[in-house]
């Protein structure tokens, strides 16, 4: 086992203490602080992070570590690694109980998305640990994904990165595109389920960072399927910080991810 696949692990039983710790929304959405990616911070968020970045720390490997309530921080000699993190992704979720959120772990040799190497995300709600190495193909639960793939045209698009009025806005765009519409709240997550071709597209209706989309991204590409940060092109060149930001889409092919693109633009 990797030792960043340990880590990981270790990590999800730290945040499964956190969230006994903390059991209902009274515990876990006080406000604590405005993170470095400029959100909220909020106790649950807080919480898991310390725990997944204590975790890291007993790692015998230096990195640089780009977390969405802490920003950028080096541990031990620094180096090469660059260890991309967003210790609950689907906060909201989380906050109200809702088992739809997991931890979303990318590591990279590099400072851009081409430079993952690692991906991992564990959804707390039904269990499922989704990995990927780089030229290594993807997984879900240690079992290979790629022989169920996204339809060739899209029956369900998960929109992501949802309010109200974006979803007011775009949905009517997307209508000649996708038959149905899911809006899960995880976007890594859902990358996964493309991954799985449990739905045929994916959809960021605001800009991500690289902590929202650095682990799942790999999964995606690793089983030969598209996706774009179209607002900024190319993927394989956006940064692996809390600075970059575009609208992602997801999906099969590079032609329907294009179509998505157009649709949102």
């Amino acid at each position: 086992m990797s030792p960043w696949l340990e880590a990981c692990r270790d990590s999800v039983a730290d945040i499964r203490g956190v969230l006994a710790d903390l059991p209902t929304r009274v515990e876990r959405e006080p406000v604590a602080k405005t993170g470095e990616g400029g959100d909220d911070t909020t106790a649950i968020d807080a919480a898991a992070e310390a725990a997944v970045v204590a975790r890291l720390a007993q790692l015998d490997e230096g990195f640089t570590l780009v977390s969405e309530e802490l920003g950028e921080a080096s541990f031990g000699s620094g180096g090469p690694w660059r260890v991309v993190v967003d210790p609950i992704d689907g906060s909201l979720n989380a906050k109200r109980d809702i088992p739809f959120f997991s931890l979303s772990v990318a590591v990279a040799d590099g400072r851009t998305m081409a430079d993952v190497v690692f991906g991992y995300v564990y959804d707390f709600g039904s269990g499922e640990e989704w990995t990927a190495t780089r030229g290594g193909g993807a997984q879900r639960n240690g079992s290979a994904l790629g022989a169920v793939r996204p339809k060739d045209e899209i029956e369900i698009l998960s929109f992501e990165a949802t309010t109200t009025a974006e979803v007011a806005d775009k949905a009517a765009a997307v209508a000649g595109i996708a038959y149905r519409l899911r809006i899960m709240g995880s976007l890594a997550i859902s990358l996964c389920h493309l991954a799985a071709g449990r739905v045929d597209g994916v959809c960021s209706l605001k800009p991500a960072r690289s902590v929202d989309i650095a682990a799942g991204q790999l999964l995606v590409r690793e089983v030969g399927l598209a996706i774009d940060l179209f607002e900024a092109p190319p993927f394989e060149t956006a940064p692996l910080d809390l600075v970059g930001r575009s609208r992602v889409v997801a999906a099969g092919t590079p032609e329907l991810c294009a179509r998505l693109a157009d649709a949102l633009a």
